[in-house]
């Protein structure tokens, strides 16, 4: 049988990745740094003047997120560039300011993006118009960008939140929202197309004209969410819909679909996990773990829950230079002490060491063949196609600092819910209790911590994959301690790439 899956899964993931880079073999793709902004160009193979369009990502995003829109626009004839924000991805240049006050951060990210786009219009190729597109965090910058420029003939705004825009300024502009986002930026795009619609506005509706720059448009995405909205079809279609009509008509090609493979990729490298794990060897004469009751299990799951987000209520968190990274350690280390402490008070979590002995080179072995497996076969198709996810080197003690925090809960989590009588379903409820802890720090520290809440679904498939390679690694042990410290690391590292470097 698990010869057929992982056949299977091996399989799904050559598909994967054919398909996705079937997606660019026609585009030239070139890779340059402007200032130390990384910044990379999609070309169409024609070599006729075209329009550039600089596509800007989201808060804790890199411009590999943004693939699907720059790959879309460039088999549509445009030139597409995408680029590292300041602290994001591979730029190696902190943001500076304090994100709460806002002005300071804005500034310097509005200006990054006036030099990508000046050195954008003097691309070869470059017919000297130019178009932007923003998502989240960078829909409000490239709103402001092309208030300052009156020469940016278009606009997309995706997951939008800009308190400047106008009834005439930005020009042409297009609001695009998840039909599953938060009701706020729904209704945050429905004010601003009512501001040429005069309070009629309709999804779906164009208003306005594009001759004197005042078109507006809300589009609602079917069934995507904040991330999901950047891999829809009705997200890539209606862009280059609404470039075509400001820059006049052109042929429509191919709607990049990365969506279906990107699933099918990793998940053929989550099921090609389960034959893998076979090749583990056994750490335990019997199945290790706390093996608790439904009570006892609910009680060290539902206390740290509560009590983590109120200790870490009025402490101060800002000790890293990575926005709520530094939160999210001390959140970790914190719930896994208590974890620990509860399961120790319950006589059930004993250490390993206290009932048998632990073969800790082969447990080594086993760890780094686990943590090896779910950093590197998901991290490369990570960093090629959906964020950076290898680290610049100024983001290493980063990820080892995070570790502190990641490897405590990780262990006591695994041990909480493992062992020979563990209660189906218990690995679930510890997340399920993990994330109504997060939910709660958000309530009571909205402003500082409401990014976090972006990352929810992120989280959410970050536990159900590699659940499933931790749940089979200590198949395979009769251990939990691979699993727990490959989760460890692969959480900590996740953290340290994605979120982006500060300097308050």
């Amino acid at each position: 049988m698990k010869f057929f899956v992982g056949l299977i899964a091996s399989l799904a993931i050559l598909l994967g990745l054919f398909e996705l880079r079937e997606g660019s073999r026609d585009l030239n793709i070139t890779r340059t740094i402007v200032g130390e902004t990384p910044m990379t160009i999609f070309r169409p193979q024609s070599a006729a003047p075209a329009p550039v369009v600089v596509i800007a990502h989201g808060f804790a995003g890199s411009q590999q997120l943004m693939q699907p829109f720059a790959e879309t626009l460039a088999r549509n004839g445009y030139m597409a560039v995408t680029f590292d924000f300041l602290g994001h991805g591979r730029n190696p240049i902190p943001m500076r300011g304090d994100i709460t006050e806002g002005l300071t951060i804005t500034n310097a990210l509005l200006k990054e993006l006036t030099d990508v786009a000046a050195a954008a219009r003097q691309l070869p190729g470059s017919d000297g118009r130019l178009a932007v597109l923003g998502h989240s965090m960078a829909s409000d910058i490239v709103v402001r960008f092309a208030q300052a420029h009156a020469d940016v003939e278009a606009t997309v705004a995706v997951s939008v939140f800009s308190p400047v825009v106008t009834p005439t300024s930005p020009r042409n502009l297009l609001v695009i929202v998840g039909a599953l986002e938060p009701g706020m930026l729904r209704d945050e795009g429905l004010r601003i197309v009512n501001l040429t619609a005069g309070g009629t506005a309709r999804p779906g509706e164009t208003y306005g004209r594009f001759s004197d720059g005042t078109a507006r448009k809300l589009v609602l995405a079917r069934g995507v969410e904040h991330i999901g909205v950047l891999y829809s079809h009705d997200s890539m279609i209606e862009t280059v819909r609404w470039m075509n009509a400001a820059f006049g008509d052109r042929p429509q090609d191919e709607i990049d679909s990365r969506g279906r493979w990107m699933a099918l990729l990793f998940a053929g490298i989550v099921a090609l996990a389960w034959p893998l794990s076979a090749l583990l060897p056994p750490l335990s004469p019997a199945p290790a773990g706390a093996s608790l009751g439904w009570m006892a299990l609910m009680t060290a799951a539902l206390l740290p829950a509560i009590a983590t987000p109120l200790l870490l209520w009025k402490m101060p968190t800002d000790f890293l230079p990575i926005l709520l990274g530094d939160y999210l350690t001390l959140h970790f280390l914190i719930y896994g002490i208590l974890t620990t402490a509860i399961l120790l008070y319950l006589h059930r979590g004993r250490p390993p060491a206290a009932t048998t002995k632990i073969p800790w080179k082969r447990t080594a072995i086993a760890a780094a063949a686990v943590a090896a497996y779910s950093t590197l076969a998901f991290g490369l198709p990570i960093d090629a196609y959906v964020f950076s996810f290898l680290p610049i080197p100024a983001r290493l003690p980063l990820i080892a600092a995070i570790a502190c925090g990641t490897l405590p809960y990780f262990i006591a989590d695994e041990w909480l819910t493992r062992g020979p009588d563990a209660r189906r379903g218990a690995y679930v409820v510890t997340k399920f209790c993990f994330l109504l802890s997060l939910a709660i720090a958000v309530a009571l520290n909205p402003m500082k911590l409401f990014f976090l809440i972006i990352i929810v679904p992120a989280i959410l498939l970050l536990f159900l994959a590699f659940g499933l390679i931790s749940r089979w690694s200590y198949a395979a042990t009769r251990n939990p301690l691979p699993g727990a410290l490959a989760n460890g690391v692969v959480f900590a590292w996740a953290i340290g790439v994605t979120f982006p470097m500060i300097v308050r």
